[in-house]
């Protein structure tokens, strides 16, 4: 199996999807998640930091990944095991990239030839990290 890595960088490079989108379709494949591909056009919304350089969309999609994982029924009532998974992720990402908004990642990694390249793969190794530790927790 391809690293989460590789099948993101397919769908940024060659697919020309945007951070957000290329993260849910990457670990959609890396993962098995069943996600529609109807359903993983809500993540088109988030590229660019929602269009206003906010927060990262590859931080929003990966966040959605690990959710998909680890909730059950509902969030709101599952907090105490889906909290810690996310802070986890956001705290991984935010120690890899050193921020989470578009502002402030654009400057460090953005290039006109690769666009946010290395933000999308930094982001999904961020993920990687968590989802290999959710495995290793369950066993």
């Amino acid at each position: 199996m391809e690293a989460l890595k590789e099948y993101v960088k397919h769908y940024y490079t060659t697919e020309n999807y945007n951070c957000a989108e290329a993260i849910i379709h990457g670990a959609n494949d890396c993962y098995g998640l069943n996600i529609t591909e109807d359903d993983m056009k809500m993540f088109g919304a988030y590229g660019s930091g929602i269009y206003a350089g906010l927060v990262c969309g590859a931080l929003v999609s990966g966040a959605a990944v690990l959710s998909k994982m680890v909730v059950v029924n509902k969030a709101r009532e599952e907090g105490d095991t889906v909290r810690p998974v996310i802070n986890g992720f956001v705290r991984t990402f935010n120690e890899i990239l050193q921020g989470n908004s578009c502002r402030e990642l654009r400057p460090k990694y953005f290039n006109p030839k690769e666009s946010c390249l290395q933000t999308v793969l930094l982001a999904s190794e961020a993920l990687e990290i968590c989802v290999n530790k959710l495995k290793q927790e369950s066993m």
